[in-house]
């Protein structure tokens, strides 16, 4: 294969590579685990701990505003028991029995039910932490995938370069001995060779720190050797700006948090006012009694069995607490609504800051790739010069090693950009929909 012919493949190669950031990331060994960017999210989900805990922390919150609810609900009891008593036998408050069946269920307890309330807000929180933690996980496995398939491609156009700067040092040193050049040419062209040698090293530290990273984020085995497959990664936002705003708005998990935080000191004042009108309860009593310990010599007449159901309804006439349980609540409840404020003003900056770094990433990402395609086509004119002999090698290997240089800019500058888009799909709310 001639140079035109090998320039122009090159060519073709580097326009795709333009379009899709993986698409240009060359095939591993065939016995490497091939790995597409969904399939290492999808296995990041499948395997995150931190997840996992999410989803059992709000179990937790779940389990217990059933046991707030609980005193709403039905309780029954029962035992037995014995005593010795000398005298009067009123160990307990109550007669002795030989068996107790006891029944209670709260009817109106006002504190008790905006506590019962707030656990359920509560509850609603851990729910947002879970699909927080849940975008999280997406976020971290998505980018370090698609840096991991930058970095390996940047390697390879670093490889290549270290080429051309090995031919340039060698005909430098030609030309040297041959009185054509100062020997201080040889040293500058060392000095690139070694820069470029620097950067390879450290790429290769970043590829194996990535590897081991998203081996840690799908449960991938450690012996097990990852593939990138190209992919495109779909992560651009066909909406407006204020569309965007509306979107993140709503969606912020922050935000939310604080509205159910609002929510439940709302309920916590509102159960405290009614906490004046006292409680009301249902309670039931069956026992069979026993006539030992003296009992019959404190009372006339035995009955064996005995039945109590009835109501209790209890009425403060001068409570203390409730009315330091109000102005509690009142402090508590108008300091959620200043941080709900704060929340919805910082996150109206946040989207609008996330919005704009998008926007200037875009545009850097443009300059590169145009700043690429310069450094193409006079590589192009370049290789024309050459086949007219009007060039040296020297000159074209120059151009190659200007021209792998701007590719690795421009990669870095497209993965700046889709790291921005995750950002903002993830504070948009977004996320789920682009790995559903």
């Amino acid at each position: 294969m001639n140079s035109g012919t090998l320039l122009k493949s090159r060519m073709i190669w580097a326009s795709a590579t333009l379009l899709v950031l993986c698409a240009a990331v060359p095939a591993r060994a065939q016995g490497d685990r091939k790995l597409s960017m969904r399939e290492a999210v999808g296995l990041a989900l499948q395997n995150s701990r931190d997840l996992a805990l999410a989803r059992v922390q709000y179990t937790v919150a779940l389990n217990q505003t059933a046991v707030d609810r609980s005193a709403f609900r039905p309780n029954l009891y029962t035992g037995s028991g014995y005593a010795y008593t000398s005298g009067f036998p009123s160990l307990g408050g109550s007669p002795p029995a030989a068996f107790q069946l006891n029944y209670n269920q709260d009817i109106f307890d006002p504190a008790l039910k905006a506590q019962q309330q707030a656990a359920e807000e509560h509850a609603k929180s851990m729910k947002l932490e879970v699909d927080r933690t849940r975008d999280d996980v997406i976020v971290r496995a998505a980018s370090a995938f698609l840096e991991l398939a930058k970095v390996r491609h940047s390697l390879e156009l670093l490889r290549a370069e270290q080429a051309s700067a090995e031919k340039i040092l060698q005909v430098t040193q030609e030309r040297v001995q041959a009185n054509q050049e100062l020997s201080i040419e040889v040293t500058r062209s060392q000095l690139t060779a070694a820069r470029i040698q620097e950067r390879i090293i450290k790429l290769q530290g970043r590829d194996e720190a990535l590897t081991q990273q998203i081996r840690n984020l799908t449960g991938i085995a450690d012996g097990e050797a990852i593939a990138v497959q190209p992919e495109d990664p779909g992560f651009d936002i066909d909406l407006q700006d204020a569309q965007l705003l509306e979107l993140g708005m709503q969606s912020d998990r922050d935000i939310q948090e604080a509205e159910n935080d609002r929510r439940a000191h709302q309920r916590i004042l509102h159960g405290a006012k009614l906490g004046y009108f006292g409680t009301l309860g249902v309670l039931g009593q069956y026992a069979i009694l026993s006539n030992t310990n003296n009992y019959l010599e404190f009372y006339k007449k035995f009955e064996r069995n005995n039945v109590a159901v009835g109501i209790q309804y209890t009425i403060p006439i001068f409570s203390a607490k409730t009315r330091a349980a109000i102005t509690l609540a009142k402090s508590e409840l108008s300091a959620s609504e200043i941080t709900l404020g704060n929340k919805r003003q910082q996150v109206r900056l946040d989207l609008q800051q996330k919005q704009r770094n998008v926007l200037e990433l875009d545009a850097t990402r443009e300059v590169a790739r145009l700043d690429l395609k310069l450094a193409q086509e006079s590589l192009q004119l370049l290789q024309a010069k050459f086949d007219e002999g009007r060039a040296n090698l020297r000159d074209i290997e120059n151009a190659r090693l200007d021209e792998s240089d701007k590719w690795v800019a421009f990669l870095d500058a497209d993965f700046a950009r889709q790291r921005s888009q995750l950002t903002l799909l993830q504070a948009t709310g977004q996320l789920a929909k682009v790995f559903q």
